[in-house]
């Protein structure tokens, strides 16, 4: 079918014929009257609608029960879906009925001269009726008949071109039918070979190929569509034979988009540097003409390659992040993997924002460049917390005053040392920025700064905070969670970076899947590679919590019961049994840093 539906037709319609419509999923419910029964009273409303999907309507009234489609109601309201689709289906422009010669027009020498002069041959020549004008040998005649042999167009070609003088090289008849040059000489309904010009379908034509045909007014007209769209469709596969040039070959394209064929495209080295079919066949022959065509290959589909292709990966060797817990880089088999969505889930208040950071901390530590978004603390906020895990509870000076209050405090020499530690290592959003009415795109800023950057790790703390930055159109917070996270799992994909997504559990859930407690959309836990859960354990203190890994998609090993890790309130450090709390950073290694227990702060 030549006419593709699109939603936004459906909408047009709707103001076309000034009735109010709402959008109710996946219709399009008109709120007054059909438009074709006009009847109903107060109870018969949203009775007409369009499906936004197929483009079916229909009315439930059941003294109308009217159906059809976008083309129907196109004709019963002369309502316009394009000047070319509706050409298709209500052919409106009349055009001249060129008289169709009762026998073969048999070409004159000066055609047939000048087509053996860029390698043509007679034979073709004469197959495709090729002959000049009356009274002018210099400019070819080419007759355009269509499936019955009935003549539609005709276009003429000046051989001895010359542009300081002559207004064109070619030009056609008048209000004629466009249709492709050489439908009539095509023998079956196999392959058709589609070409730019008359002479390059001439040449595939002389090379032995048949069923080649050009169109009749260039790379960029196509108003022969709606003509011979059907005609084109009854082929097993199409080879577009265009013009190449600067690595881009003419048709392609709009063909692809046009036609549901399998459609295949001669190869760009079978081109041999020439420009189109007839060149390759004066410089180089029929044989490579021929094999030009017949190595003709599809056009690769989008995000689609043969299995063979992939690269083989052994999974325990891939690149991994420090979790800094020993039991979960066990389980894990070294660490987080690099190039998926890792979420970090938990009730608030609990942890799972900690747990990040010092993940992020780990990273920096190790290498790794990273960027973070904190969507609940202020920039000042997320530093400070991070700071502390990074000089370890060594190098905190803590004070207590004469209510018994404890602060603690990291000194001026080591924050400093921490400061350039971290300078061309880590970034932050910066959300102190404001831009007026501007909508921000958090993905699109995340992406700039790996690219930007060399940013291979990345943490959004938290989901809820990050979609309401993100420019993504979704119609309930739901839905734009979903394309936020598919957003960012392909961005980690294609970069191959880590992301790590903190996630707040659903508040008095009570499923036994704890993938499935994570609030939001339902798909959001599909699309991480890895999911680890961090809570606190209710029957231990408050300084115990328990680290989950409900889905491990790398790797399948998971465990739900989970494992215990404590944590220090001097530090915020996380650590398990196993776990060094005081390992050092690379900031404590540099000259200059002091000791906690050297410095005396003066009780303020």
């Amino acid at each position: 079918m030549y006419y593709k539906f699109k939603p936004e037709d459906a909408f047009d319609f709707a103001r076309y014929v000034g009735e109010p419509a709402r959008q109710h999923g996946d219709e399009l419910k008109f709120t007054r009257f059909c438009p074709y029964c006009h009847g109903g009273d107060k109870k018969d409303k949203n009775t007409f609608s369009i499906n936004l999907s197929t483009g079916q309507f229909k009315c439930l009234r059941e003294s109308c029960g009217v159906t059809g489609n976008m083309i129907s109601l196109a004709r019963d309201f002369d309502f316009s879906l394009g000047q070319q689709v509706m050409e298709y289906y209500q052919p409106k422009k009349q055009y001249r009925k060129l008289k169709t010669p009762d026998k073969p027009i048999v070409p004159k020498e000066p055609a047939v001269a000048y087509l053996e002069s860029r390698k043509i041959s007679a034979e073709v020549a004469h197959e495709y009726e090729i002959t000049t004008q009356k009274d002018h040998d210099n400019i070819l005649v080419f007759p355009f008949y269509d499936g019955d042999g009935k003549m539609q167009f005709v276009k003429y070609r000046k051989t001895d071109f010359n542009k300081e003088v002559d207004k064109n090289k070619e030009w056609c008849e008048r209000d004629c039918k466009p249709i492709l040059f050489g439908m009539k000489q095509c023998k079956d309904f196999t392959r058709l070979v589609i070409t730019e010009g008359q002479l390059d379908s001439l040449s595939v034509a002389t090379a032995g190929i048949k069923n080649a045909v050009s169109v009749p007014n260039g790379a960029k007209g196509f108003t022969w569509i709606p003509y011979c769209f059907d005609w084109v469709n009854k082929f097993q596969e199409i080879v577009v034979f265009g013009d190449f040039e600067k690595g881009h070959m003419t048709l392609l394209p709009e063909l692809k988009g046009r036609f549901p064929n399998k459609i295949k495209h001669v190869r760009e080295e079978d081109y041999k540097g020439c420009k189109d079919a007839n060149e390759l066949l004066m410089k180089h022959g029929h044989e490579d003409v021929r094999l030009a065509v017949e190595n003709a290959e599809f056009e690769p589909v989008r995000r689609v390659k043969e299995l063979s292709d992939v690269q083989d990966v052994d999974i325990y060797s891939l690149k991994k992040l420090d979790s800094t817990v020993n039991e979960c880089n066990r389980l894990l088999y070294g660490g987080i993997p690099f190039g998926g969505v890792v979420l970090i889930t938990g009730k608030p208040g609990e942890g799972k924002s900690t747990l990040a950071s010092q993940i992020v901390g780990r990273a920096i530590e190790t290498g790794h460049k990273v960027f973070a978004y904190s969507g609940e603390l202020p920039n000042y906020l997320f530093k400070a917390w991070l700071d502390f895990q990074i000089a370890g509870p060594q190098h905190i000076i803590e004070t207590t005053n004469r209510f018994g209050d404890v602060s603690r405090k990291i000194s001026n020499q080591n924050q400093e040392l921490i400061n350039a530690w971290y300078r061309g290592k880590a970034f932050i959003y910066d959300s102190s920025i404001v831009d007026g009415d501007e909508k921000e795109d958090l993905c699109k800023t995340v992406q700039q700064t790996v690219l930007q950057y060399g940013i291979d790790v990345v943490l959004i703390d938290n989901l809820m905070t990050a979609i309401d930055l993100d420019a993504e159109k979704g119609t309930d917070k739901y839905e734009k969670q979903s394309l936020f996270v598919k957003k960012l799992a392909r961005m980690a994909l294609q970069f191959d970076v880590l992301i790590l997504l903190v996630a707040h559990k659903r508040k008095n859930n009570f499923s036994t899947n704890e993938t499935d407690e994570i609030s939001g959309a339902g798909d959001i836990s599909n699309l991480a590679s890895l999911v680890i859960g961090y809570s606190k354990d209710n029957e231990l203190s408050n300084a115990y919590r328990r680290v989950t890994v409900p889905k491990n998609r790398l790797f399948g090993k998971i465990n739900t019961k989970g494992f215990l890790v404590m944590y220090d309130e001097r530090s915020k450090r996380i650590y398990g049994e196993n776990d060094d709390l005081t390992v050092e950073y690379g900031w404590a290694k540099q000259d200059g840093f002091s000791e906690a227990d050297q410095l005396k702060i003066p009780f303020e």
